[in-house]
């Protein structure tokens, strides 16, 4: 089989993984997958067919038999190789992931580290499934609690993060004694399908983890297949919606992770050059293309006057090509995505807020057929506007005012989406009451992407997650797995005073 390496030199059109093996699929049309900064179609994607969908769940569903009764300390093993592979290959999946996203390299590399990270989380998993007991619970009676896998998982991951994201769930789950299907996203497939290969590499049994590509009619039988036990899926907040629905509909686990609109809140005494390069930061790094990006930030009281400085810092900033080291970020993932946000731009023009930056018509020397916005700065925006209520998706910051603490905190509980947030400011006093006060799920205190370590969990609310459990630690082990009582009595058959004739084999 060739390289994903390989597909970066010419299109060719890529594998799936199915049935433990790397095949061709047999589908009647495939997706082009592009260069966002140049156009070029550098690889082609398949529309999995459904009978092949099927055969990658039966071939899990066959593999879990085997699969399930593996030790865990041995998967745990396997996991720790896996993890020297990624380390080993890490530039290498950086570059990949660059080229089909657009990402600069250094984001792309953060983008594997954090994946990373996971694995060695998943490589903790003999621990994290411990459970408990108690003896004598009654008169000769005593109970404990067992974690046991659940059957075929799987996950529908996004374009923005495609290592980080596909590894947030698929080695937890495997690692708690489960079978995968992973189906990542039809625009950037290349680095799902490399992180696949070193799986393999590992020496993980070849059908433990399949690979399908395509749109929502394979995502349908993922959720629709009665052999599918628990589905994990990250995107937009009408998808999620659906998702959820749709699998918990069919009785499924779901987890599904929606939009955002993260509000940072700028207190008058925080540190101001800190603050700054703190928020441009969070707002158009990865070209906004994150559901953690800063969107929104809440200048309260004097900080207000910090808008000029905010402004400058912001047009500093320049995108470019995944190999420019002077870039800022990179360009759009696809040519709709970069209309709808300039689209976005303009409708908030016409709402009355005020364009202090505009990015529509930035360029990039040599590549003008890139999908290029430069960062764009909006102030004087009230919550009734689009521009506020939508998540743009893009390197667009829209800048409100509020008079007081609990001005901003109000504002921001009213919002229906619950991602993150952050406060910078040098008060206690102020850092504990918006913790306190604030309805989301991750809060930073001078920390403008509050994304926890894997052995926390990640924990957005409201309309952004719909479900019970988050991804990875010690949620996801309680996703990927049930739990199973066990009330035990022993009755006194007669043991000979001398004890049991016990035969130990230690070999």
């Amino acid at each position: 089989m060739a390289t994903n390496s390989e597909a970066l030199q010419q299109p060719q059109r890529l594998p799936h993984l199915v049935d433990g093996e790397w095949r061709q699929s047999a589908c009647p049309s495939w997706i082009d997958v592009t260069d966002p900064a140049t156009q070029e179609v550098i690889a082609l994607a398949p529309k999995t067919t459904p009978d092949e969908m099927h055969a990658a769940i039966a071939s899990a569903k066959k593999a879990f038999e085997t699969w399930k009764n593996v030790p865990v300390p041995e998967r745990c093993r396997m996991m720790l190789r896996y993890q020297a592979l990624l380390k080993e290959h890490h530039d290498e999946l950086g570059e990949i992931l660059a080229k089909e996203t657009g990402k600069t390299f250094e984001d792309a590399k953060g983008d594997v580290w954090r994946g990373i990270e996971v694995v060695e989380q998943a490589c903790n998993t003999s621990a994290m499934t411990l459970a408990d007991a108690a003896q004598n619970i009654a008169n000769g009676i005593d109970t404990r609690t067992v974690t046991v896998p659940l059957g075929v998982c799987t996950a529908i991951t996004p374009f923005n993060f495609p290592a980080m994201i596909p590894l947030w769930f698929f080695p937890l789950a495997i690692a708690c004694g489960n079978t995968f299907v992973l189906k990542p996203s039809e625009q950037d497939p290349m680095t799902p399908n490399r992180l696949a290969e070193l799986f393999l590499e590992a020496g993980f049994p070849k059908d433990v983890l399949q690979v399908v590509h395509g749109g929502k009619e394979q995502v349908d039988i993922l959720l629709k297949h009665e052999d599918v036990k628990a589905i994990s899926f990250v995107g937009s907040v009408p998808v999620a919606q659906y998702i959820y629905r749709t699998g918990t509909e069919h009785l499924k686990r779901v987890q599904a992770f929606a939009g955002a609109k993260n509000h940072m809140v700028v207190m008058p005494d925080a540190d101001k050059a800190q603050t700054i390069n703190n928020l441009i930061g969070s707002a158009v790094g990865a070209a906004g293309q994150r559901c953690m990006a800063n969107s929104v930030v809440v200048l309260v009281g004097e900080s207000r006057e910090w808008l000029p400085d905010i402004k400058a810092a912001m047009a500093k900033i320049k995108p470019g090509r995944w190999d420019d080291k002077n870039a800022g970020y990179g360009a759009q993932i696809n040519a709709a995505a970069t209309q709808r946000i300039k689209d976005l731009i303009g409708v908030g023009e016409k709402e009355g807020a005020s364009l202090d930056l505009d990015g529509r018509d930035c360029t990039v020397e040599g590549y003008p057929d890139g999908n290029w916005v430069g960062p764009t700065l909006f102030s004087n925006v009230t919550p009734e506007m689009a521009i506020y209520k939508e998540e743009i998706f893009g390197p667009v910051l829209c800048a409100v005012e509020a008079g007081s603490l609990d001005e901003a905190i109000n504002l921001i509980n009213a919002n229906p989406f619950g991602n993150g947030t952050s406060i910078f400011t040098s008060s206690g006093a102020a850092a504990r009451k918006y913790c306190h006060e604030i309805e989301v799920g991750q809060i930073g205190v001078n920390i403008p992407i509050p994304v926890p370590v894997p052995f926390f969990s990640f924990t957005g609310g409201k309309a952004s997650f719909y479900g019970d459990l988050h991804a990875y630690g010690k949620h996801a082990i309680r996703f990927f797995t049930e739990t199973k009582t066990i009330i035990s009595r022993w009755f006194d058959s007669g043991i000979p005073a001398g004890g049991p004739n016990l035969t130990i084999n230690m070999k």
